[in-house]
């Protein structure tokens, strides 16, 4: 049975001494976050980005005015 604090595993070098695997493989680049992938493709697609964000506004308030219309006393 293998112990998960344990240190991690050794690589042996060319020159025959041991290191990290940490310090071996090299770490891939980080993923960008949704957020930031969602603002490039707003700024590359800007013209329909704000048609569409317009559109859900009115659609939103007109929702509002209509439930307010409906359900005053």
């Amino acid at each position: 049975m293998t112990d998960s604090t344990s240190k991690p595993s050794k690589a042996i070098s060319a020159n025959g001494e041991n290191q990290d695997l940490e310090e071996v493989l090299p770490s891939p680049p980080p993923q960008d976050s949704y957020v930031k992938l969602a603002m490039r493709n707003m700024v590359r697609k800007g013209r329909q980005s704000l048609w569409h964000f317009f559109l859900t506004t009115v659609g939103l308030v007109g929702l509002l005015v209509g439930l307010a219309y409906l359900t005053k006393p």
